[in-house]
Protein backbone atom coordinates (compact mmCIF):
# COMPACT_ATOMS: atom_id res chain seq x y z
CA UNK A 1 0.00 0.00 0.00
CA UNK A 2 3.24 2.44 0.53
CA UNK A 3 5.49 1.38 -1.73
CA UNK A 4 6.00 3.68 -4.65
CA UNK A 5 3.61 1.83 -7.50
CA UNK A 6 4.87 3.43 -10.40
CA UNK A 7 8.29 2.20 -10.12
CA UNK A 8 7.50 -1.24 -8.41
CA UNK A 9 10.74 -3.49 -10.03
CA UNK A 10 13.40 -0.88 -9.03
CA UNK A 11 11.53 -0.60 -5.69
CA UNK A 12 11.52 -4.51 -4.96
CA UNK A 13 15.50 -4.48 -5.90
CA UNK A 14 16.20 -1.87 -3.13
CA UNK A 15 14.08 -3.88 -0.67
CA UNK A 16 16.18 -6.92 -1.79
CA UNK A 17 19.60 -4.92 -1.37
CA UNK A 18 18.52 -4.24 1.93
CA UNK A 19 17.70 -7.74 3.17
CA UNK A 20 13.94 -7.79 3.15
CA UNK A 21 12.43 -10.73 1.64
CA UNK A 22 8.86 -10.51 2.92
CA UNK A 23 5.84 -8.33 0.93
CA UNK A 24 3.15 -7.25 3.00
CA UNK A 25 0.20 -7.06 0.83
CA UNK A 26 -2.89 -5.17 1.87
CA UNK A 27 -6.26 -5.78 0.40
CA UNK A 28 -9.13 -3.74 1.45
CA UNK A 29 -12.81 -3.24 0.06
CA UNK A 30 -14.18 -0.15 1.26
CA UNK A 31 -16.70 -1.78 3.70
CA UNK A 32 -14.75 -3.47 6.09
CA UNK A 33 -12.50 -0.30 6.40
CA UNK A 34 -12.72 2.92 4.60
CA UNK A 35 -10.10 2.55 1.94
CA UNK A 36 -9.47 0.59 -0.89
CA UNK A 37 -6.13 -1.12 -2.06
CA UNK A 38 -4.67 -3.68 -4.24
CA UNK A 39 -6.57 -6.15 -6.72
CA UNK A 40 -5.40 -9.59 -8.18
CA UNK A 41 -3.62 -8.70 -10.91
CA UNK A 42 -1.54 -6.79 -8.60
CA UNK A 43 -1.15 -9.53 -6.38
CA UNK A 44 -0.35 -11.90 -8.75
CA UNK A 45 3.08 -10.11 -10.10
CA UNK A 46 4.07 -10.64 -6.46
CA UNK A 47 3.57 -13.91 -6.22
CA UNK A 48 5.72 -14.73 -9.35
CA UNK A 49 8.80 -13.30 -7.58
CA UNK A 50 10.59 -16.51 -6.00
CA UNK A 51 12.73 -14.39 -4.14
CA UNK A 52 10.04 -13.30 -1.65
CA UNK A 53 7.63 -14.36 0.83
CA UNK A 54 4.19 -12.74 0.05
CA UNK A 55 2.03 -12.45 2.42
CA UNK A 56 -1.71 -10.95 1.88
CA UNK A 57 -3.48 -9.08 4.64
CA UNK A 58 -7.02 -8.89 4.01
CA UNK A 59 -8.80 -6.32 5.37
CA UNK A 60 -12.12 -7.36 4.47
CA UNK A 61 -15.77 -8.60 5.03
CA UNK A 62 -16.80 -11.75 3.10
CA UNK A 63 -13.41 -12.99 3.06
CA UNK A 64 -13.84 -16.64 1.68
CA UNK A 65 -14.94 -14.84 -1.17
CA UNK A 66 -11.60 -12.88 -1.50
CA UNK A 67 -9.83 -16.14 -0.03
CA UNK A 68 -11.58 -17.83 -3.50
CA UNK A 69 -10.30 -14.51 -5.35
CA UNK A 70 -6.85 -14.82 -4.25
CA UNK A 71 -5.78 -17.85 -4.22
CA UNK A 72 -4.83 -18.46 -7.73
CA UNK A 73 -2.11 -15.14 -7.39
CA UNK A 74 0.13 -17.99 -5.25
CA UNK A 75 0.81 -15.84 -1.89
CA UNK A 76 3.00 -18.10 0.77
CA UNK A 77 0.06 -16.44 3.56
CA UNK A 78 -3.33 -15.01 3.24
CA UNK A 79 -4.27 -13.69 6.54
CA UNK A 80 -7.88 -12.52 7.16
CA UNK A 81 -9.26 -10.13 10.28
CA UNK A 82 -11.28 -12.59 12.94
CA UNK A 83 -13.69 -9.48 12.96
CA UNK A 84 -15.15 -10.11 9.48
CA UNK A 85 -15.89 -13.46 9.48
CA UNK A 86 -18.84 -15.61 10.57
CA UNK A 87 -17.00 -19.21 10.24
CA UNK A 88 -13.15 -18.23 11.09
CA UNK A 89 -12.76 -22.13 11.07
CA UNK A 90 -14.57 -21.95 7.93
CA UNK A 91 -12.10 -19.95 6.51
CA UNK A 92 -8.84 -21.63 7.90
CA UNK A 93 -9.74 -24.72 5.97
CA UNK A 94 -10.56 -22.82 2.69
CA UNK A 95 -6.92 -21.14 3.08
CA UNK A 96 -5.25 -24.34 4.27
CA UNK A 97 -7.07 -26.72 1.33
CA UNK A 98 -5.39 -24.64 -1.10
CA UNK A 99 -1.72 -25.00 0.09
CA UNK A 100 -1.24 -21.55 1.62
CA UNK A 101 -0.73 -20.47 5.30
CA UNK A 102 -3.55 -19.23 6.96
CA UNK A 103 -3.30 -15.97 9.22
CA UNK A 104 -5.35 -14.00 11.49
CA UNK A 105 -5.81 -10.74 11.81
CA UNK A 106 -6.78 -8.83 15.20
CA UNK A 107 -7.55 -5.31 15.37
CA UNK A 108 -6.69 -2.83 18.45
CA UNK A 109 -10.10 -3.02 20.40
CA UNK A 110 -10.75 -6.57 19.74
CA UNK A 111 -9.95 -8.63 23.10
CA UNK A 112 -7.32 -11.46 22.53
CA UNK A 113 -9.77 -14.33 23.58
CA UNK A 114 -11.23 -13.85 20.15
CA UNK A 115 -8.48 -15.57 18.54
CA UNK A 116 -7.53 -17.86 21.07
CA UNK A 117 -9.82 -20.70 19.89
CA UNK A 118 -8.39 -20.54 16.35
CA UNK A 119 -4.02 -20.77 17.28
CA UNK A 120 -3.58 -24.29 17.05
CA UNK A 121 -5.08 -24.02 13.31
CA UNK A 122 -3.70 -20.56 11.97
CA UNK A 123 0.01 -20.31 10.89
CA UNK A 124 0.51 -16.37 11.55
CA UNK A 125 -1.58 -14.28 14.12
CA UNK A 126 -1.16 -10.15 12.50
CA UNK A 127 -1.62 -8.48 15.68
CA UNK A 128 -2.66 -4.50 14.70
CA UNK A 129 -1.41 -2.09 16.53
CA UNK A 130 -3.03 0.67 14.87
CA UNK A 131 -6.93 0.57 13.16
CA UNK A 132 -7.07 -0.85 9.88
CA UNK A 133 -6.88 1.25 6.68
CA UNK A 134 -5.32 4.07 6.63
CA UNK A 135 -1.13 4.36 7.24
CA UNK A 136 0.48 7.62 9.57
CA UNK A 137 -1.76 6.58 12.24
CA UNK A 138 -0.72 6.79 16.17
CA UNK A 139 0.47 3.41 17.34
CA UNK A 140 -1.46 1.89 20.08
CA UNK A 141 0.07 1.40 23.13
CA UNK A 142 -2.38 -0.89 24.37
CA UNK A 143 -1.50 -3.56 21.96
CA UNK A 144 2.06 -3.68 24.33
CA UNK A 145 -0.69 -5.76 27.04
CA UNK A 146 -2.01 -8.03 24.52
CA UNK A 147 1.33 -8.80 23.05
CA UNK A 148 2.29 -9.56 26.54
CA UNK A 149 -0.52 -11.67 26.92
CA UNK A 150 -0.46 -13.57 23.57
CA UNK A 151 3.36 -14.19 24.87
CA UNK A 152 2.57 -15.67 28.04
CA UNK A 153 -0.14 -17.77 26.27
CA UNK A 154 1.95 -19.32 23.66
CA UNK A 155 4.62 -19.69 26.89
CA UNK A 156 1.82 -22.42 28.38
CA UNK A 157 0.60 -23.80 25.28
CA UNK A 158 2.64 -24.31 22.42
CA UNK A 159 6.85 -24.88 22.33
CA UNK A 160 8.61 -21.77 20.43
CA UNK A 161 8.89 -24.19 16.98
CA UNK A 162 5.09 -25.17 17.11
CA UNK A 163 3.41 -21.92 18.04
CA UNK A 164 2.10 -19.26 14.79
CA UNK A 165 4.30 -17.10 13.48
CA UNK A 166 3.37 -13.64 15.18
CA UNK A 167 3.59 -10.39 12.52
CA UNK A 168 2.77 -6.23 13.68
CA UNK A 169 1.28 -3.45 11.59
CA UNK A 170 0.59 0.02 12.20
CA UNK A 171 3.44 2.88 12.44
CA UNK A 172 6.05 0.15 13.20
CA UNK A 173 9.27 2.60 13.36
CA UNK A 174 12.56 2.09 15.51
CA UNK A 175 10.99 3.29 18.18
CA UNK A 176 8.34 1.13 18.65
CA UNK A 177 9.99 -2.37 17.27
CA UNK A 178 12.28 -1.67 20.44
CA UNK A 179 9.11 -1.54 23.00
CA UNK A 180 8.20 -5.14 21.21
CA UNK A 181 11.21 -6.53 22.17
CA UNK A 182 9.97 -8.62 25.00
CA UNK A 183 7.42 -10.35 23.06
CA UNK A 184 6.73 -12.86 20.86
CA UNK A 185 7.09 -10.92 17.37
CA UNK A 186 8.67 -12.36 14.30
CA UNK A 187 7.60 -10.05 11.74
CA UNK A 188 7.38 -6.39 11.40
CA UNK A 189 5.49 -4.68 9.19
CA UNK A 190 7.44 -1.68 7.37
CA UNK A 191 5.01 1.38 5.88
CA UNK A 192 5.49 4.93 5.95
CA UNK A 193 7.07 5.47 9.26
CA UNK A 194 10.15 3.16 8.68
CA UNK A 195 10.81 2.72 5.67
CA UNK A 196 8.65 4.67 2.45
CA UNK A 197 8.70 8.43 3.44
CA UNK A 198 10.75 11.29 3.19
CA UNK A 199 13.80 10.10 4.62
CA UNK A 200 16.72 10.31 2.49
CA UNK A 201 18.18 7.29 3.40
CA UNK A 202 18.44 3.65 1.29
CA UNK A 203 16.21 1.07 2.72
CA UNK A 204 19.01 -0.57 3.46
CA UNK A 205 20.45 2.50 5.84
CA UNK A 206 17.01 2.09 6.99
CA UNK A 207 16.65 -1.62 7.79
CA UNK A 208 20.07 -1.87 8.91
CA UNK A 209 18.94 1.02 11.94
CA UNK A 210 16.22 -1.83 12.59
CA UNK A 211 18.16 -4.82 12.10
CA UNK A 212 19.98 -3.84 14.89
CA UNK A 213 17.20 -3.83 17.30
CA UNK A 214 15.78 -6.50 16.52
CA UNK A 215 19.83 -8.65 16.72
CA UNK A 216 19.52 -9.68 13.18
Amino acid sequence: MTADQLHLAKELDELKEAGINWLHCDVMDGQFVDNLAMGPYEVEYFGKMPDFTVDIHMAVKNPEKYVKMFAPCRPDYITFHVEAAEDPNAVIQLIQDEGIGAGIAISPDTPLLTILPYLNQVDLVLMMTVKPGFAGQAFREDVLEKLDQLTQYFEENFTNENRPLVEVDGNINPVTMAKMQDYAVDLYVLGTSALFNEDPRSYKEKADEMYAIIGK
